[in-house]
């Protein structure tokens, strides 16, 4: 109770929020699962298990993101593994998930490109969804596509490709039937970046001009060469970018420009195809 109090206090977060985080580090530190750590509240630490419980509580009081401490984060179902190099993945960005898999047919070959795919949360959970699907993961990041590769390997999804490009760079002249991308686009002099677990989370997968649209823009404007004839373009933006990005979208040419809500009736992904 004392370490959730300083949980609440420190970080701001709620009382349960906060029970939650502090049993997520006893798991972590006993290697057992939830059920147990409930059914056994007399468990006491030996003295190694107490220093390093305790060394993930101060990384933690000083901000420190709990998905990187534990080293994992569920996303659509399935555990991901994440770490300093990649974006934590997050409840809202599944709405990009959704969105994918209502234009995937649920049997047949169809063609899927994850731009700056991360620990491949969002190319992994199309791929696990719509096993006749072949998804092209990429990204600038090797040690990102290094996290994605073991996640692929561990989750043993079989019909995805990582391989390391800077944007559409290394693709050639290869075409898709579905792009989907969660690009970086908060602008750069964003305060929310001094925040809470964007201050750990790698700068280039978050930043994106002064505006935060340089990297939306630089999509859509590419994206239209590895179209194929009546293929989609879905991405990511910031809770008020709506707008600006389907105006981008409708600037170079797109048709069926649209933008869909989160479950907290965000405008949250922004999306076309080619007419």
């Amino acid at each position: 109770m004392q370490h959730g109090q300083q949980l609440q206090n420190t970080l701001n977060l709620d009382a349960d929020s906060a029970r939650i985080e502090v049993q997520c580090l006893l798991q972590a530190v006993l290697q057992v699962d939830r059920s147990y750590l409930l059914a056994h509240p007399e468990r006491s630490l030996d003295e190694d298990q107490q220093s390093r419980y305790t060394a993930l509580l101060e990384r933690r009081l000083h901000g420190e993101p709990i998905s990187y401490l534990l080293g994992s984060r569920e996303f659509y179902g399935l555990t991901f593994k994440v770490t300093p190099a990649t974006l934590i993945p997050r409840p809202e960005t599944e709405l990009l998930v959704e969105l994918a898999l209502q234009h995937i047919p649920p049997s047949g070959p169809y063609r899927v490109l994850d731009l700056g795919t991360g620990s491949g949360a969002v190319a992994l959970s199309i791929a696990n969804n719509r096993s006749d699907a072949s998804v092209l993961a990429i990204d600038k990041s090797r040690a990102a596509l290094e996290v994605a590769r073991e996640n692929m390997q561990s989750l043993n999804i079989p019909n995805v490709r990582m391989m390391h490009s800077d944007w559409f760079t290394a693709l050639g002249s290869q075409c898709f039937d579905l792009i989907v991308a969660n690009p970086p686009y908060i602008a750069v002099c964003d305060t929310h970046l001094e925040q809470g677990d964007l201050r750990f989370e790698p700068l280039d997968a978050l930043v994106s001009g002064a505006g935060g649209l340089e990297d939306i823009r630089l999509i859509c404007t590419q994206a239209k060469a590895h179209l194929n004839p009546g293929g989609w373009l879905l991405f990511e933006h910031g809770y008020d970018q709506a707008e600006r990005a389907s105006a981008i979208l409708q600037q170079f040419g797109y048709s069926g420009v649209f933008s869909a809500r989160d479950l907290s009736g965000i405008e949250r992904v922004s999306g076309a195809t080619l007419p």
